[in-house]
């Protein structure tokens, strides 16, 4: 299911005054931007990543209630987390992990399942873990993307994961409630991850993604950040996937 965040809404908050968000993958791109915008909103930030020396310097930058570096995958770490968090927490948002794009022809099939099992696992256990300490109407927000909606050679495990999250999502809302868990869709963003991925080919795909999406540009992380601000805001949003690609899945790419 895809949608559309409303504007309006009877209890929506206007911002994130005197809340606490934990960004999980908070140390650099879409995690780190949405916790610069968290603070400009007056809210809280626990930060999270698995790079000690990126943590630091967003730390030093954001002066969080807390930081914790650990890899997001490992559950009993993150689960340790969790329990750990001196108190309630308003909202969660996980941007930690990357694509995977693995062709059959060439395909570690151990590496394919440990692909599906980490990102299945660390959604499952953000849920599991984190449920008596977010307050009521809070948010846990996850990442996902429209790339894997097209299929493609080297799309396999991508899509399926892609078509897999939204109903995930939709069963954690119910199962959750009152907290509201919702799913950002991502196509291409601008972000240090995109220029890991690309390397030397990066500047072209911006030039391409210009031209091609009809905003006439690339998606920032500043972008994404605004709609998981808005997302967290808004207490009628749950159970929902929300686009945010520029328009990339309605052009040749």
């Amino acid at each position: 299911m895809t949608a559309t965040p409303s504007a309006t809404g009877t209890h929506r908050r206007p911002d994130l005054a005197d809340q606490t968000v934990v960004v999980i993958g908070a140390s650099a791109g879409i995690g780190l931007e949405t916790a610069r915008q968290v603070r400009a909103g007056g809210g809280r930030v626990v930060l999270v990543g698995r790079n000690p020396e990126r943590l630091q310097e967003a730390a030093r930058e954001l002066d969080p209630v807390s930081t914790a570096a650990f890899d997001a995958t490992d559950t009993d770490r993150l689960q340790q987390f969790f329990q750990d968090l001196p108190g309630p927490v308003d909202h969660v948002m996980v941007t930690a992990g990357s694509p995977s794009y693995i062709p059959l022809a060439g395909m570690d099939l151990a590496a394919a399942r440990r692909e599906f099992d980490e990102r299945f696992a660390t959604t499952l256990g953000v849920a599991l873990y984190s449920r008596d300490k977010v307050r009521a109407g809070g948010t846990l927000l996850f990442m996902g993307g429209t790339g894997g909606r097209r299929p493609g050679v080297g799309m396999a495990v991508a899509s399926t994961l892609t078509a897999a999250l939204p109903a995930l999502i939709a069963n954690l809302a119910l199962e959750l409630a009152p907290i509201r868990v919702n799913l950002i869709a991502a196509g291409f963003v601008d972000t240090p991850l995109s220029a890991s991925l690309l390397g030397d080919q990066l500047d072209a795909r911006r030039e391409e993604l210009r031209a091609a999406l009809p905003i006439r540009r690339v998606v920032e992380p500043a972008d994404v950040a605004a709609l998981a601000v808005h997302i967290m805001c808004n207490d009628a949003l749950t159970g929902a996937t929300y686009d945010i690609d520029g328009g990339q899945q309605l052009v040749a790419h």
